[in-house]
């Protein structure tokens, strides 16, 4: 008689130390700038995702993925980190090429594009600087720069940051209270979801940004659950297969939504720690391209303009170049700073992604 094993957990995928998050990030980072091509050429209809969706755009299915995966590694990484290494190397990790990224909008681009004679006068620019710069919140215009194009922002995509950071802060103070153990994490998790839809349930129609926020408030705490639950959530392609016949099926109804939200979520991470895809474990140039993304795709189509796929082709040759820099020049000895200063209080087997 034969038997058949079981399907891995997310636990025993996690601590084989292979998994293709730098691989997932990167293609979520491109999709975000395939995403807004549409909007920075201000061309008519939409990306495939959008097609097929009805509800979400390349860009917008990227940052779902994108804090899915941030839920379950940052919960990784609190878990192996005291309160203060933690910290570190959450700074560590976002704030130096960040604050480069800013920088040099103020500093090169502005200069180089403005119309507007007072730019190092007006308080737009240093406001510019130092909201973005200090994760307070976002500003998206400088004084006189890109404001012939069909969107004038400087770099629509940093409004994420201030958000992840914010969760960041919220599941380290969940952890000092004791909240990741499954027993009580499951319920917060439970009630929190509930809360948010009763939310949008009586909002709705929501302002965008408070769907967005929302949006990532939910991914970000359904990772952090799939990381508590990572010994019971078995790595299946049935399940996977399930939730995409669900939405399917329920495209185009309000069924669709949670169906959207499940295999988005379950998906991810099943892409992440399920197949063998070629590796990038050394290199991660995800960060950089989502920083980059935005501005390169500016200034494409300030020097060149052309449809989706002209500004999508030659935004994501310059941004990739700018994050190549950004990851030698800037992240790489950021994360080599990380390990020196911030000594894990366990040696677990892990991804060993640069994002955790």
């Amino acid at each position: 008689m034969t038997t058949t094993s079981a399907a891995p957990t997310l636990g025993d995928a996690w601590a084989t130390g292979r998994n293709n998050f730098n691989l997932i990030r990167l293609v979520a980072a491109w999709l975000v700038i395939h995403g807004h091509a549409w909007a920075i050429t201000g061309s008519a209809g939409g990306d495939l995702v959008a097609t097929l969706t009805g509800i979400k755009f390349a860009g917008a299915l990227a940052v779902d993925m994108f804090f899915v995966i941030s839920g379950f590694l940052i919960a990784a990484s609190l878990e192996r980190n005291s309160a203060r290494g933690y910290v570190l190397a959450r700074a560590l990790r976002i704030l130096p090429a960040l604050v480069a990224c800013v920088g040099l909008s103020v500093l090169v681009l502005g200069p180089l594009l403005t119309t507007d004679p007072g730019y190092w006068r007006s308080p737009l620019t240093w406001d510019y600087l130092w909201v973005n710069a200090s994760l307070w919140s976002s500003r998206y215009f400088l004084p006189g720069v890109f404001e012939g194009l069909p969107n004038a922002a400087i770099n629509g995509s940093l409004w994420t940051l201030p958000v992840e950071a914010r969760l960041y802060l919220a599941l380290l103070g969940a952890s000092l209270l004791g909240m990741l153990a499954p027993r009580r994490y499951v319920p917060a998790w439970a009630l929190a979801m509930g809360a948010a839809c009763a939310f949008v349930l009586l909002r709705r129609p929501l302002p965008d940004h408070l769907a967005n926020y929302t949006w990532c408030t939910a991914f970000f705490i359904t990772g952090t659950l799939l990381w508590v639950l990572r010994d019971h959530v078995r790595l299946s392609p049935w399940p996977l297969l399930g939730l995409l016949v669900l939405a399917a099926a329920t495209r185009g109804t309000q069924a669709f939504v949670p169906a959207y939200f499940l295999l988005a979520c379950y998906g991810t991470l099943w892409l992440a720690l399920a197949p063998a895809l070629p590796r990038m474990r050394e290199t991660d140039l995800s960060y950089g391209l989502y920083l980059y993304g935005w501005p390169a795709a500016q200034l494409v189509q300030s020097v060149a303009p052309g449809g989706p796929w002209h500004n999508t082709l030659w935004a994501t040759l310059l941004a990739g170049a700018l994050a190549a820099i950004s990851w030698f020049a800037i992240e790489r000895p950021a994360l080599r700073l990380k390990r020196r200063l911030v000594a894990p209080r366990t040696t677990p087997a892990t991804g060993g992604s640069t994002a955790s």
